[in-house]
């Protein structure tokens, strides 16, 4: 597949959406972004498929020690997933879940009010939720995300990001209905080679870009 650079992550946006329009203008798609670098994307692909735009604020829980090994996850709606193979293998009591997770609830609790204020977390049950990231390296926080999801019965779930490593899609296309990414190219390091400009997305663009399309503009779908 060709390699693809993005001008940035609204540039992306404006192609993934493209590659998304068969879920344009339908009432039971909800688009999630990732924070933080996944909303602008997510942003431009709500905006032009005309559907509803939100976060999904995930924290992984990681094992003390190993923090890319996680033993579970935490996720926007009180959505808790625990690893239970991971933490029978290194013998991790409940105890010392239960510590780490509240640790991360703090941080979750603090993303979702500086984004959304006090507006609960969206309805996803009967929904088709498309889950965008800026791109997708080791999959370890998106495949947190889908999990977190799966115990809140969507009705089908896409992964839509502009660039994944290759290998990391193969692991995540099981889990998913579909999974859409517009360059998966060899030679994959880390999602920020492939943008020009990869600068890092605040707090405050985040929750711009949320109150923006809580109340959009008209916007003509793509020819």
């Amino acid at each position: 597949m060709k390699t693809v650079v993005f001008k940035n992550r609204v540039h992306a946006g404006e192609l993934l959406a493209a590659a998304l329009m068969k879920y344009a203008r339908r009432t039971d798609v909800l688009v999630l972004g990732l924070p933080r670098g996944g909303v602008p994307v997510a942003y431009e692909v709500a905006r032009r498929l005309q559907a509803p735009l939100d976060v999904l604020v995930v924290r992984k829980i990681g094992v003390l020690g190993h923090p890319e090994l996680a033993m579970g996850a935490i996720a926007s709606g009180g959505v808790t997933v625990t690893h239970h193979e991971v933490m029978r293998g290194m013998d991790i009591p409940p105890s010392a879940f239960q510590a780490a997770a509240a640790a991360e609830l703090k941080e979750l609790h603090r993303r979702e009010m500086a984004f959304r204020g006090r507006m609960e977390a969206p309805e996803v049950e009967d929904k088709t939720v498309i889950l965008v990231d800026d791109g997708i390296a080791t999959g370890s926080t998106i495949r947190a995300a889908v999990f977190a999801l799966r115990q809140q019965h969507p009705r089908s779930i896409v992964i839509a990001v502009p660039v994944a490593a290759p290998d990391t899609c193969a692991e995540l296309e099981p889990l998913v209905d579909e999974l859409v990414a517009l360059s998966r190219p060899h030679g994959f390091l880390a999602v920020g080679q492939w943008y020009e400009d990869f600068s890092q997305t605040q707090d405050e663009e985040v929750a711009s870009l949320l109150a923006s399309a809580a109340h959009p503009e008209p916007t003509p779908a793509p020819r």
